[in-house]
Protein backbone atom coordinates (compact mmCIF):
# COMPACT_ATOMS: atom_id res chain seq x y z
CA UNK A 1 0.00 0.00 0.00
CA UNK A 2 3.34 2.38 0.59
CA UNK A 3 3.80 2.20 -3.31
CA UNK A 4 -0.26 3.45 -4.08
CA UNK A 5 0.05 6.08 -1.61
CA UNK A 6 3.26 7.06 -3.37
CA UNK A 7 1.34 6.88 -6.30
CA UNK A 8 -1.38 8.68 -4.77
CA UNK A 9 0.86 11.74 -3.60
CA UNK A 10 2.36 12.28 -7.34
CA UNK A 11 -1.36 12.34 -8.58
CA UNK A 12 -1.74 15.88 -6.11
CA UNK A 13 1.49 17.06 -7.09
CA UNK A 14 0.04 17.58 -10.96
CA UNK A 15 -3.34 18.43 -9.57
CA UNK A 16 -5.02 15.16 -9.85
CA UNK A 17 -7.56 13.58 -7.25
CA UNK A 18 -4.73 11.63 -4.90
CA UNK A 19 -5.54 8.07 -6.01
CA UNK A 20 -2.83 5.96 -6.60
CA UNK A 21 -2.83 2.14 -7.21
CA UNK A 22 -0.55 -0.89 -7.91
CA UNK A 23 -0.90 -4.44 -9.00
CA UNK A 24 1.37 -6.70 -7.32
CA UNK A 25 1.97 -10.57 -9.15
CA UNK A 26 3.97 -12.81 -6.99
CA UNK A 27 5.38 -10.17 -4.45
CA UNK A 28 6.50 -8.11 -7.35
CA UNK A 29 4.86 -4.91 -8.41
CA UNK A 30 3.61 -5.82 -12.60
CA UNK A 31 2.00 -1.94 -12.78
CA UNK A 32 1.22 1.61 -11.16
CA UNK A 33 -1.10 4.70 -11.70
CA UNK A 34 -2.41 7.39 -10.19
CA UNK A 35 -5.32 9.59 -11.30
CA UNK A 36 -4.72 11.13 -15.21
CA UNK A 37 -8.11 12.30 -15.65
CA UNK A 38 -7.19 16.13 -16.22
CA UNK A 39 -3.81 15.63 -18.18
CA UNK A 40 -5.56 13.17 -20.44
CA UNK A 41 -8.61 14.98 -20.25
CA UNK A 42 -10.56 11.33 -19.77
CA UNK A 43 -12.80 10.59 -17.41
CA UNK A 44 -11.63 7.03 -17.45
CA UNK A 45 -8.45 7.16 -16.92
CA UNK A 46 -8.47 6.56 -12.69
CA UNK A 47 -5.59 4.90 -10.97
CA UNK A 48 -6.69 1.58 -11.40
CA UNK A 49 -8.06 1.89 -15.25
CA UNK A 50 -4.37 3.05 -15.75
CA UNK A 51 -2.85 -0.02 -13.54
CA UNK A 52 -4.89 -2.44 -15.39
CA UNK A 53 -3.72 -1.46 -18.34
CA UNK A 54 -0.39 -1.45 -17.57
CA UNK A 55 -0.36 -4.66 -15.84
CA UNK A 56 -2.19 -6.89 -18.44
CA UNK A 57 0.38 -5.39 -20.76
CA UNK A 58 3.19 -6.67 -18.70
CA UNK A 59 1.14 -10.01 -18.15
CA UNK A 60 0.68 -10.45 -21.40
CA UNK A 61 -3.00 -10.98 -21.46
CA UNK A 62 -6.28 -9.84 -20.07
CA UNK A 63 -6.63 -11.59 -17.06
CA UNK A 64 -5.18 -10.88 -13.93
CA UNK A 65 -6.10 -13.96 -12.08
CA UNK A 66 -3.08 -14.00 -9.73
CA UNK A 67 -2.36 -10.45 -8.78
CA UNK A 68 -3.57 -8.31 -6.97
CA UNK A 69 -4.58 -4.05 -6.75
CA UNK A 70 -3.63 -2.43 -3.99
CA UNK A 71 -5.63 0.50 -4.54
CA UNK A 72 -5.37 4.25 -2.13
CA UNK A 73 -9.68 4.49 -2.75
CA UNK A 74 -12.13 2.21 -2.72
CA UNK A 75 -12.78 1.51 -6.43
CA UNK A 76 -15.83 3.50 -8.06
CA UNK A 77 -17.85 1.35 -10.26
CA UNK A 78 -16.51 1.63 -13.47
CA UNK A 79 -13.47 0.73 -12.08
CA UNK A 80 -14.71 -2.28 -10.01
CA UNK A 81 -16.29 -3.64 -13.16
CA UNK A 82 -12.92 -3.25 -15.29
CA UNK A 83 -11.62 -5.25 -12.56
CA UNK A 84 -14.26 -7.55 -12.78
CA UNK A 85 -13.99 -8.08 -16.41
CA UNK A 86 -9.64 -8.63 -15.74
CA UNK A 87 -10.94 -11.33 -12.86
CA UNK A 88 -8.21 -10.18 -10.71
CA UNK A 89 -7.20 -12.26 -7.88
CA UNK A 90 -7.41 -9.88 -5.14
CA UNK A 91 -8.32 -6.03 -4.28
CA UNK A 92 -6.94 -4.44 -1.03
CA UNK A 93 -8.04 -0.32 -0.51
CA UNK A 94 -7.02 1.54 2.25
CA UNK A 95 -9.69 4.53 2.48
CA UNK A 96 -13.43 3.71 1.90
CA UNK A 97 -15.74 5.81 -0.85
CA UNK A 98 -18.94 5.86 0.43
CA UNK A 99 -20.02 8.65 -1.62
CA UNK A 100 -18.88 7.21 -5.05
CA UNK A 101 -17.46 3.41 -3.87
CA UNK A 102 -18.39 0.56 -5.86
CA UNK A 103 -19.48 -0.96 -2.71
CA UNK A 104 -22.39 1.22 -2.33
CA UNK A 105 -24.02 1.05 -5.65
CA UNK A 106 -22.47 -2.52 -7.40
CA UNK A 107 -21.18 -4.62 -4.83
CA UNK A 108 -21.13 -7.69 -6.94
CA UNK A 109 -19.44 -5.70 -9.80
CA UNK A 110 -15.80 -7.84 -8.86
CA UNK A 111 -15.47 -11.26 -10.40
CA UNK A 112 -17.18 -14.01 -8.05
CA UNK A 113 -13.70 -15.29 -7.13
CA UNK A 114 -11.69 -11.65 -6.27
CA UNK A 115 -10.96 -11.43 -2.87
CA UNK A 116 -12.01 -8.18 -1.73
CA UNK A 117 -10.41 -7.17 1.90
CA UNK A 118 -9.86 -3.27 3.60
CA UNK A 119 -5.64 -2.92 3.95
CA UNK A 120 -3.50 -0.16 5.48
CA UNK A 121 -3.30 3.59 4.94
CA UNK A 122 -6.97 4.59 5.13
CA UNK A 123 -6.46 6.86 7.44
CA UNK A 124 -3.62 9.02 5.27
CA UNK A 125 -5.41 8.24 2.51
CA UNK A 126 -8.39 9.80 3.18
CA UNK A 127 -6.37 12.97 4.60
CA UNK A 128 -4.82 13.25 1.22
CA UNK A 129 -8.29 13.49 -0.13
CA UNK A 130 -9.34 15.74 2.41
CA UNK A 131 -6.45 18.48 1.59
CA UNK A 132 -6.59 17.85 -1.85
CA UNK A 133 -10.53 19.04 -1.91
CA UNK A 134 -9.87 21.37 0.95
CA UNK A 135 -7.75 23.62 -1.57
CA UNK A 136 -9.95 23.24 -4.55
CA UNK A 137 -13.13 24.89 -2.34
Amino acid sequence: MAEALKEAKLAMQHNEIPVGAVVVFQGRIVARGHNLTEKLNDPTAHAEMIAITAATHAMGGKYLTGCTLYVTLEPCVMCAGALGWSQIGSVVYAASDPKRGFLAFAPKALHPKTILRQGPGGTEAANLMKSFFAVKR
